[in-house]
C-alpha cells in the first residue's frame, strides 16, 4: 500500500492541529496568537534551501529569520518588542558564522527595538540544512485591538503597502536565472534578502482595516487567504498593481504582459501589507499611511461573490487565468 505525501499546508493544519488549539490560537486561522489581552505572537521557521541559499551571509540570514516574523505582526496591527530563537545547525557551521549571525540579529535588534528573551541552540549529528526558528513577541498598537483575516465586508477596499514582486525577482537574480542591470539586480537582491516590514503602518492597520495579513505566498494567494477566512470574494485590478522601477524594466522585456504581472503576483516573499478598509475610513486610512512615509495602493475589492475566492482581472475587466496563486511548501 503505498501513502500520497502531504500536500497542503493549510490542509495538515486543520486536519491534525487546530483541533489541539487554546482559545488564544483562534483555531489556528491566522498568522497570530493571543497570550493575553494586549500581547500577541507569532513563529516562522526558515530552512536553508528553501528560504535562503547556504552560502548567504549569516548577518543577512538572521535579519531575514527576524524581519519576516516582524512582518506577521505589524500586518496585524501590532508593536514587536521580543524574540525567541532556535536554531540547528550543522555539523560543518563553524564560530565564525555563528557570530556574523549574532551581529545581524544585533543590527536589527537596534532598528526594530527588540531584545532577544530565550531559545534553544543544537546540532546536527549527520549532514542537513541549518533551521532558523523564531517566536516573535508583540503589543498591541492599539489597546485591546488587533485586525484579524476574518474582518473584511463586501465593499471594503483593498490596499497593499509598497511594491510587489521584487523579492521573487530577486531570487531569480540569487538563482542566476535572471540577468538585468547591474543596479536592478541589487535592488532586487536586496528585497529578496532583506525584507522590509512596513512597522510604521501597523498603528494605522490598527485603527482603519477591517482585515489584514502580510504578503509571503504571493499577494493572489494571501489575499485568497483573507477571502476565505472573511467569506469574501476579492477582485484584484492587475493594472494597479504597484511596481518597482526594477520589476517594470523586467515587465517591460516580457512578451505578455499579462503573464509578468501573474509572475509578479505569485511568486511570494514580499512581506508587504496587504489589508482590507471600509469605504467610510479609505480617506482616513490613506492620510494617515501618507503621514508615515509608507506607500499604500488600492488593487481591489471584496465582492459578496464568489465568497473565498479571488479573481485577478485586467484593465478592461476581463478575467486573467492563475494556474498557482502562490507558492506551496508541499507542492515546489
Amino acid at each position: 500500500m503505498s501513502v500520497d505525501g502531504p500536500s497542503d499546508e493549510f490542509g495538515l493544519i486543520a486536519k491534525y492541529f487546530a483541533p489541539l488549539a487554546g482559545k488564544g490560537g483562534r483555531g489556528l486561522k491566522d498568522d497570530v496568537a493571543h497570550l493575553n489581552n494586549d500581547i500577541v505572537t507569532s513563529k516562522d521557521v526558515l530552512v536553508s534551501g528553501v528560504h535562503f541559499f547556504p552560502e548567504d551571509p549569516p548577518d543577512l540570514i538572521a535579519r531575514k529569520a527576524l524581519r519576516v516574523n516582524i512582518s506577521d505582526i505589524v500586518a496585524k496591527g501590532v508593536d514587536p518588542y521580543a524574540y525567541m530563537l532556535g536554531l540547528v545547525l550543522t555539523p560543518e557551521t563553524d564560530e565564525r558564522w555563528v557570530a556574523g549571525f549574532a551581529k545581524g540579529l544585533a543590527q536589527d535588534q537596534e532598528v526594530f527595538g527588540v531584545s532577544l528573551l530565550g531559545g534553544d541552540t543544537t546540532k546536527q549529528a549527520a549532514k542537513g540544512p541549518i533551521v532558523v526558528s523564531l517566536t516573535i513577541f508583540g503589543k498591541k498598537a492599539v489597546p485591546g485591538h488587533i485586525v484579524h483575516r476574518d474582518g473584511a465586508m463586501p465593499g471594503d477596499n483593498i490596499f497593499v503597502s509598497g511594491t510587489i514582486g521584487d523579492a521573487s525577482l530577486g531570487l531569480s537574480v540569487a538563482s542566476g536565472d535572471l540577468s538585468m542591470n547591474q543596479a536592478d539586480m541589487q535592488y532586487l537582491l536586496g528585497r529578496y534578502r532583506i525584507p522590509e516590514p512596513k512597522h510604521a503602518l501597523a498603528t494605522v492597520v490598527a485603527a482603519k482595516a477591517s482585515a489584514a495579513l502580510d504578503v509571503s505566498d504571493g499577494l493572489i494567494a494571501d489575499a485568497g487567504h483573507l477571502a476565505k477566512a472573511s467569506g469574501v470574494g476579492i477582485a484584484l485590478d492587475a493594472s494597479s498593481l504597484p511596481l518597482s522601477d526594477a520589476a517594470q524594466s523586467w515587465c517591460a522585456e516580457q512578451i505578455e504582459m499579462q503573464d509578468a504581472l501573474v509572475r509578479l503576483a505569485t511568486g511570494g516573499d514580499d512581506y508587504e501589507i496587504l489589508c482590507a478598509v471600509k469605504p467610510s475610513d479609505t480617506p482616513e486610512f490613506i492620510e494617515r499611511a501618507q503621514l508615515t512615509n509608507v506607500a499604500v495602493t488600492k488593487i481591489g475589492t471584496c465582492t459578496d461573490k464568489p465568497a473565498g475566492r479571488v479573481k485577478f482581472m485586467s484593465s478592461d475587466g476581463s478575467l486573467i487565468k492563475v494556474v498557482r496563486a502562490g507558492y506551496n511548501h508541499f507542492r515546489p
